[in-house]
């Protein structure tokens, strides 16, 4: 039998949408500030020579270039404001909660609820400066040696990295602004946007190139079929839970009795969501944002980096294969399914499993079920993430196909429809308690009577 909540979120339509002001007012704030971002990336680096830029970047679009492109909302190919992305932020927060989980410090941050997450979070604000300065001098440097600088220098050089450092701390405020005032996740959206806007112009270049020849129909039609069941693939995943049965004694609370009952732990098959491709991209983007721009001037080291971690290289799938697997675990371990802090919440509102002690008993049979779903969640995630890109290297079709742009785009679709839909149905929620609340205290007995006291027997 389904649940009041079940049957309400059932019921919920759309329509309601108008009603919730407060829903409304987060969507309009979020849409507002994503409109800021993508106008953010038009506008360019000063001294930037665009033809140059323009002509590089139509020959790096197949390679590396696309990949940099997607994440950064195509800012890259215009050098614009926003041209780092939020990727330094990102890169940031991997670096902290990794050594928020070996160093005991900062793992004592963790326990202190809302201060030590603020601590933490400056923490990673100030290694994001660090990361996109280090990166963005980089970038300049690289533009330099690429002669798609108009007047190199150290003027040049410094307008660069303050722009590009401003950008991406206002991108990361922007993403904060967006979780807490707006609707879903920031960061998530900010990609998000990015890869759809840049979708219609990477649809027609694909088109064009079978209109031309480039690619056979027969290469056109398989990509779109791929394309579809990715995609179906991704949302079934997505939705796929495993459910624990959990089981609550009857209890005594003063003078009542309240029976015992029964409810379900639903634990996700990828219970780290997309966390994982985004955070293995930015790892790979690191040592390739720099060796991008750098024309034919490029060190030895980094020619090798470019020659081994290219797109389709199996030196690149093996490394993002294994950063997939390793942040699938990590992030479900370390924030998004803490065994040990269910395990003690389940014990202290007197709940357990049929058959499982409550305590370290029950944190270890929960161990044991999130280490196979995640595993499954994990080769999941790789394979979405990796078929698509063998395919797209031998076809060399745009890399708006591939694996990780449709999972990061069905992903957050996904999580933001849910979020919205919970948020309407908190609404009509409590439109409902309001309306129960109006019709007691407007009740009246029958002749204007008052209740009679209860009879002293």
């Amino acid at each position: 039998m389904a649940s009041a909540t079940d049957s309400l979120a059932a019921n919920t339509s759309w329509g309601a949408l108008a009603k919730a002001t407060d829903l409304r007012r987060r969507i309009f704030f979020a849409l507002g500030l994503l409109i800021v971002y993508r106008i953010g990336t038009y506008i360019p680096v000063p001294g930037i020579d665009g033809i140059a830029l323009r002509e590089f970047m139509d020959e790096a679009a197949s390679g590396i270039g696309g990949m940099l492109n997607m994440f950064t909302g195509g800012a890259i190919s215009r050098m614009g404001i926003f041209a780092l992305g939020i990727m330094p932020y990102i890169s940031a927060a991997i670096i902290v909660q990794l050594i928020g989980a070996m160093y005991e410090p900062w793992k004592q941050l963790k326990k202190e609820g809302e201060m030590g997450r603020r601590k933490l979070n400056q923490y990673t604000r100030y290694l994001t400066v660090l990361l996109a300065t280090g990166q963005s001098y980089g970038l300049a440097v690289s533009l330099e040696a690429g002669d798609l600088a108009t007047d190199p220098g150290w003027f040049f050089r410094a307008a660069v990295v303050i722009t590009l450092v401003g950008g991406t701390m206002f991108l990361m405020w922007l993403g904060e602004q967006i979780t807490e005032r707006g609707i879903g996740n920031g960061i998530s959206l900010i990609i998000f946007v990015g890869i759809i806007a840049e979708i219609p112009a990477a649809l027609a270049q694909f088109l064009s190139q079978g209109r031309s020849g480039d690619l056979s129909p027969a290469v056109v039609i398989g990509v779109i079929i791929m394309v579809v069941l990715v995609i179906a693939f991704v949302v079934f995943m997505e939705r796929a839970i495993r459910k624990i049965t959990i089981q609550y004694p009857r209890r005594q609370v003063g003078m009542k009795v309240f029976d015992g009952g029964a409810s379900h732990l639903p634990i996700k098959v990828n219970p780290a969501n997309v966390i994982p491709a985004i955070f293995a991209s930015s790892l790979l983007l690191l040592p390739t944002t720099i060796g991008t721009f750098s024309g034919g001037a490029q060190s030895d080291f980094m020619a090798t980096m470019l020659a081994y971690f290219g797109p389709g290289q199996p030196a690149y799938l093996a490394f993002f294969t294994a950063m997939i697997v390793f942040f699938t675990f990590f992030y479900t371990q370390n924030v998004s399914f803490k065994t040990e802090d269910v395990a003690d919440n389940l014990k202290n509102q007197n709940g357990f499993i049929p058959g499982i002690r409550p305590g370290k008993r029950t944190e270890e049979y929960l161990d044991y079920v999130v280490v196979r779903l995640v595993t499954v969640g994990a080769t999941y995630l790789a394979a979405v993430c990796l078929l698509p890109e063998i395919l797209r290297g031998q076809l060399a079709i745009p890399f708006y196909f591939g694996g990780t742009s449709v999972l990061i785009v069905v992903s957050v679709t996904m999580d933001t429809m849910n979020r919205v839909q919970s948020a309407l149905v908190a609404h009509q929620y409590e439109g409902l308690l309001e309306k129960s609340q109006l019709r007691g205290k407007g009740r009246k007995r029958p002749g204007g009577s008052k209740p009679k006291a209860p009879t002293r027997r």
